[in-house]
């Protein structure tokens, strides 16, 4: 059993919402020329390519909720989205076990209320949060009770990077060229979203919190050496002074242990290079399959395919694979019980 563990949908009921709520309409053609985005029998089409043992957990797609509307009208958003996925997880349990809940993060306390309707009532297995919120750090104050919640719950934390062409790359332009913003920018955004999570301490305080970083932890296991000799053992050495042996302090254990307590999924693009890495950095047991579909270059089957080539081709045990394919997210998730069985 494989189970896609990161895969996006926007359902038709909430796209149809969510069209009206876009500034520009032009900014709507990448995900309108994506069938398998929001129409979804063209989805189930799709799946068939991979056999009976392919499901998907399901993610709502950017744009994050609170980029769209202000928090008089985003817990309506997302109670929406979240009824959406239940509609489509009871209607094809075969292929879709389960959904993550999205929140209106422009509204902390409605989003707390969110996440209790959608995981009591709804039976979602998570919720999903972006790296920032409106230019805010995930580890702002606000924040921190829905990830104390969540460690309460035991349940994971789906953390799917945003921005935009309007964070520039160079403080003499306005914009970022050449879609730095996503192919680069991306990697950076979880990056710095991780780090943040972890010196600040909320890590440590909401101790067990399962963060399931998108695209392999990005770009944190091809930057371990730096991370652990040249960050973490010289920290305060550049520009914290005195205060670093305070930040420390506020972790029991050595920084790059929080970093490996992450979990990764596999949505590289069919990367084998990034995909070793990520395993030899964060373990089998802290890795799981995911796609990122439908955005690849067919729409939706061409980064299923090659994720799955990449990890049958790896010099990994049958449980190993099992674990990476199923196993882990079994574990950490409150799926059925027949769900990721061979």
């Amino acid at each position: 059993m494989k189970i896609d563990a990161f895969s996006h949908i926007l359902p038709r009921r909430y796209f149809d919402v969510m069209q009206q709520h876009v500034a520009d309409p032009r900014a709507l053609k990448r995900w309108l020329d994506l069938p398998a985005l929001h129409d979804l029998d063209a989805r189930l089409r799709m799946m068939e390519e991979f056999g009976d043992d392919y499901q998907q957990v399901l993610t709502l797609s950017s744009p994050p909720i609170e980029l769209l509307a202000g928090p008089d009208v985003s817990p309506r958003l997302a109670r929406l989205a979240n009824e959406s996925m239940k509609e489509i997880v009871d209607a094809h349990p075969e292929r879709f076990p389960g959904f993550v809940a999205s929140l209106p993060m422009n509204a902390p306390d409605e989003s707390l209320a969110e996440l209790a309707y959608a995981i009591d009532e709804l039976g979602a297995i998570g919720v999903q949060v972006f790296t920032n919120v409106n230019g805010i750090p995930l580890d702002h104050p606000q924040f921190e009770p829905i990830f104390a919640e969540m460690a309460r719950r035991d349940l994971p934390i789906w953390m799917h990077p945003t921005r935009n062409a309007h964070s520039s790359d160079y403080r003499t332009e306005e914009r970022s060229e050449y879609e730095v913003w996503w192919a680069l920018g991306w990697p950076y955004e979880t990056s710095v979203a991780m780090s943040r999570l972890v010196f600040s301490g909320l890590m440590e305080r909401c101790k067990g919190v399962k963060i399931i970083t998108h695209h392999m932890g990005a770009m944190i296991p091809y930057l371990e050496g730096r991370i652990r000799l040249g960050w973490s053992d010289q920290f305060g050495s550049r520009t914290h002074g005195a205060s670093a042996d305070e930040i420390l302090g506020r972790l029991d254990g050595e920084p790059i242990e929080y970093f490996r307590s992450f979990y990764a999924d596999t949505a590289l693009s069919g990367s084998s290079i990034g995909t070793k890495c990520g395993l030899e950095f964060f373990g089998v047991e802290q890795t799981l399959f995911a796609s990122d579909c439908p955005f690849d270059p067919e729409g939706g089957p061409m980064y299923i395919r090659e994720m799955i080539g990449v990890i049958d081709g790896l010099e990994l045990t049958p449980a190993e694979r099992e674990q990476i394919y199923a196993g882990n997210l079994r574990r950490i998730a409150p799926l059925p019980v027949s769900v990721g069985r061979a």
